[in-house]
């Protein structure tokens, strides 16, 4: 057997071996991008090497491959490559102002090292010197600040469908005054958000968003709510540029960049779902649709003079007055 058909045997088995339904042909096809006679051939050469392989029937009804953890365990190492992924994503989380994720994800990192023989991990020196040249010291410039206990009361509520009670204080009230919210999710940026549903507000079912740092504190209810069958978080996320939401100011934006700021605009993803013209002379239009009029002037006044401001006309009033010629640099 070839090295790369080798190497190609243990990427299979370890994905029948961590995925509890296993693998059936089309995903193995899918996965490793051969033919389905390929498939064929590399299960068996699976059932030849690893005689405890099993084969179910799933839910689909499709034949899959599923092999125990123990049958890998010493065939397993880690590369330092993906070691440096593992740190480089809880470090970016911890500065994210995400602590319970990056403990989290600090935490099945141990796991994982746990698992693994001792002698594939002598990898220490080449993991150093691929963290020092990732350059990942630190995230500059400010992040938010989330009481943990809070959050973790949040992220209880969330994954158990129960109303959570909170003592909250707006940016516009002078007092903090209680809330009992269904919570669906969170959004991050500068701020981290809570998405969630006031059964009490008069406008119904309304989304809204509220300040994870200006929530004083959480309690997990007895009460259950079920999930709305048509939210989902990404759509909903969408609807904004940032992450204050406002279906009233909801509108078309186009951007035009200038023809030397026009390679570092195409650098970006504005919006997920903008739409992107060059235009003869080299300046670059974005279009997209979403609220947060004042999230994209503190964003644009980055980009000083080198950026217009086509529609809508309220964005345009933000920033027309602040449009800089003397910044050094770009975003």
């Amino acid at each position: 057997m070839s090295y790369a058909k080798a190497d190609q045997l243990l990427q299979l088995a370890t994905l029948v071996s961590s995925r509890r339904q296993g693998l059936c042909l089309d995903e193995m096809c899918e996965i490793f991008s051969v033919s389905h006679r390929t498939a064929q051939r590399m299960t068996r050469a699976l059932e030849l090497q690893f005689p405890d392989v099993e084969t179910i029937d799933g839910a689909d009804g499709r034949k899959r491959w599923r092999l125990g953890n123990a049958e890998l365990r010493d065939l397993i190492s880690l590369t330092a490559e993906e070691l440096t992924a593992l740190e480089v994503a809880v470090n970016n989380l911890e500065r994210s102002g995400m602590a319970p994720e990056a403990e989290a994800l600090r935490q099945l990192q141990d796991k994982v090292l746990s698992l693994i023989p001792r002698s594939k991990l002598r990898l220490e020196p080449d993991y150093d010197a691929l963290l020092e040249a990732q350059g990942f010291i630190a995230r500059p410039g400010p992040k938010p600040r989330v009481n943990d206990q809070v959050h973790a009361k949040l992220v209880e509520a969330i994954k158990a469908c129960r109303y959570v009670e909170i003592r909250y204080r707006s940016n516009y009230e002078l007092e903090d005054r209680p809330r009992k919210l269904a919570p669906l999710g969170f959004l991050s940026g500068t701020r981290r958000y809570l998405v969630a549903q006031d059964p009490s507000s008069s406008r119904g079912p309304t989304l809204k968003t509220y300040r994870v740092d200006n929530i004083l504190s959480a309690k997990v209810s007895d009460d259950y709510f079920t999930r709305p069958a048509d939210f989902d978080l990404q759509r909903f996320a969408n609807k904004a540029f940032g992450v204050f939401q406002r279906d009233a100011e909801i509108t078309d934006v186009i951007w035009k960049f200038a023809p030397e700021a026009a390679e570092q605009a195409v650098a970006y993803q504005f919006h997920p779902e903008q739409t992107e013209e060059r235009q003869e002379d080299g300046s670059l239009v974005v279009k997209f649709r979403a609220a947060g009029a004042l999230e994209m002037a503190w964003y644009l006044y980055q980009w000083g003079n080198k950026v217009e401001v086509i529609a809508p006309p309220e964005l345009n009033a933000l920033v027309e007055g602040n449009r800089r010629s003397d910044f050094p640099a770009l975003p």
